[in-house]
């Protein structure tokens, strides 16, 4: 295990443990208590996930995820002491994989970083292309590929997270059924769901903002209100 892990957090203490807790595991850690050094080492180390807090004294974490996010696809975990689902879902939004609120166990923030990894190693993983397996959909100017990872619409490449991708993917696969989110995110996240959880809403908020889609007039993801979503035939 050498993956490459950037913790951003001004409380020197909770910095320090979760560095602790993350090398004992064999990760290599970039530490940083302010948001400039955190930008400067994202522009010359080959980060493997970011773990960012949102209250930091220069350029807080949600500056730092989006400027993350205008380059770079892997995975980012936010802290924060606030409890607002505010909070959450501006996180999660802008691109954001994860979500943690202090106080917390180190060894969670362990076990989120070894999953958010997965599931980037997996979703970035070259498919073995098997005769039968449709790899490719082509809907009305969507074009997503799933063998090389990439989507396109009307021609120009959407800069897509792999949650992202695997949202619409899914989505692409089941077109013209309705997907309710309960299932989409059971797939996608591989966890249970749970009442309550606006992550789902959040991603694809997301993913209308890059696709330039109207939440009002969508031409590819449909909500079907209190179900969940579709892509139409």
């Amino acid at each position: 295990m050498n993956e490459n892990i950037l913790i951003v957090d001004d409380e020197k203490e909770i910095a320090d443990l979760i560095e602790v807790y993350l090398k004992n595991d064999g990760y290599t850690v970039y530490k940083f208590y302010n948001g400039m050094e955190a930008l400067q080492c994202i522009e010359k180390q080959n980060i493997d996930l970011a773990i960012l807090d949102v209250m930091l004294p220069d350029v807080d974490g949600f500056r730092i995820c989006q400027k993350i996010r205008e380059k770079y696809f892997y995975p980012i975990i936010m802290l924060t002491a606030k409890l607002e689902d505010g909070d959450k879902i501006m996180g999660l939004t802008i691109g954001a994989d994860d979500y943690i609120t202090k106080p917390f166990n180190p060894l969670e923030v362990v076990a989120r970083v070894k999953t958010q990894l997965r599931r980037y190693t997996r979703y970035n993983s070259f498919v073995e292309k098997r005769p039968s397996e449709i790899h490719e959909y082509d809907i009305r100017g969507l074009l997503i590929n799933k063998n090389t990872h990439t989507c396109f619409l009307y021609g120009k490449k959407l800069p897509l997270t792999p949650i992202e991708f695997s949202i619409l993917w899914y989505l692409c696969e089941h077109q013209g059924s309705v997907v309710p989110s309960e299932e989409l995110f059971e797939a996608v996240w591989g966890e249970k769901y749970l009442n309550n959880n606006n992550t789902v809403m959040a991603h694809i908020g997301r993913l209308r903002e890059k696709m330039k889609e109207s939440a009002k007039k969508p031409k590819f993801i449909i909500n079907v209100w209190g179900v969940g979503y579709i892509i139409e035939k």
